[in-house]
């Protein structure tokens, strides 16, 4: 449970299966940092070998769309995604979030 979060942004990759374990590393240097930074949270998760979701969390769209400079769907590909990835994802999944709650709540 994230206190006061409202939305939810999802990012999904793939990599190839010979890049998934330098991808994850690198991911996590510099993907994760600067969600770290403004966002109330974020979860980077890793499906099987090769997929790679992050998920970040946001009191307001409006603060999204400040660390996202306007659109808040818009990617910040990191500068060797494009080596990594077997595409490069176009936009991100917003969701509002319905239900926040643990299971000690």
């Amino acid at each position: 449970m994230i206190d006061n979060a409202a939305i939810a942004r999802i990012w999904r990759g793939t990599t190839r299966r010979d890049l998934a374990d330098v991808y994850e590393p690198y991911l996590r240097r510099e993907g994760i940092p600067p969600l770290q930074e403004k966002a109330l949270g974020v979860q980077l998760y890793r499906e099987e070998e090769t997929e790679f979701v992050t998920i970040s969390y946001w009191p307001d769209v409006e603060a999204m769309a400040s660390f996202t400079g306007g659109d808040p769907h818009k990617i910040h590909h990191l500068p060797r995604d494009e080596e990594f990835l077997v595409e490069l994802p176009e936009r991100v999944t917003v969701m509002r979030i319905i239900v926040n709650q643990s299971s000690r709540d």
